[in-house]
């Protein structure tokens, strides 16, 4: 089954915003991702299983607030005292996920087609996220992730690297459209270009 895209009606191609006489390069780019596999790991309480024993695709669940561990295809982030937020482009990962969280030590769900990505780049990415979410974004680093509210609706900020500034954001599907507008109303001022 493919997925089908979140944002597929208010995502379009082309510049906007203040970008005339700009080099391409200093504008902010907006983009969806799609077709990514999206899980949700928590360890139950009662449960007495060890973390150092599991891996997903040679990546440990690190339980440090903020934390993402990951490599080329993979990435998982800390979303609270033993939760992760699992994203890959393997999808076929999910078997494995499935093989190795046993369902008496851990809630495992499939959020794949539940939430909305996008992924901002550029100089000026910190300054766009700090006019609606409340974070001090001068302290987020490459590999920390953060849950937060944009303009009142809930996120997930992946910090993916730092120079220049990438972050994918999160939200509910239901929520991807809104926080696609309050993204994109916010890089106005910037200029930005988005590609499909």
């Amino acid at each position: 089954m493919s997925s089908i895209s979140a944002l597929a009606n208010v995502h379009l191609a082309g510049q906007f915003g203040d970008h005339e006489g700009k080099n391409e390069n200093n504008l902010l780019r907006i983009s969806e991702k799609k077709n990514l596999l999206i899980v949700q790991i928590v360890q139950y309480k009662v449960s007495t299983v060890s973390l150092e024993n599991i891996s997903i695709d040679g990546l440990k669940l690190k339980n440090e607030p903020l934390s993402v561990t990951n490599n080329n295809d993979t990435r998982i982030l800390w979303n609270g005292p033993k939760n992760w937020l699992l994203v890959s482009s393997k999808k076929d990962l999910i078997t494995n996920i499935f093989q190795n969280f046993k369902e008496n030590d851990f809630a495992v769900t499939d959020l794949s087609h539940s939430r909305a990505i996008i992924e901002i780049e550029g100089q000026d990415v910190k300054e766009v996220l700090k006019k609606g979410c409340p974070f001090n974004f001068n302290t987020l680093e490459k590999n920390n992730s953060i849950n937060s509210t944009y303009n009142g609706i809930a996120f997930t900020v992946d910090m993916i690297s730092n120079n220049p500034d990438k972050v994918r954001l999160f939200a509910l599907r239901s929520f991807g459209e809104s926080l696609y507008h309050s993204i994109t109303d916010a890089s106005l001022e910037f200029g930005y270009y988005s590609k499909l």
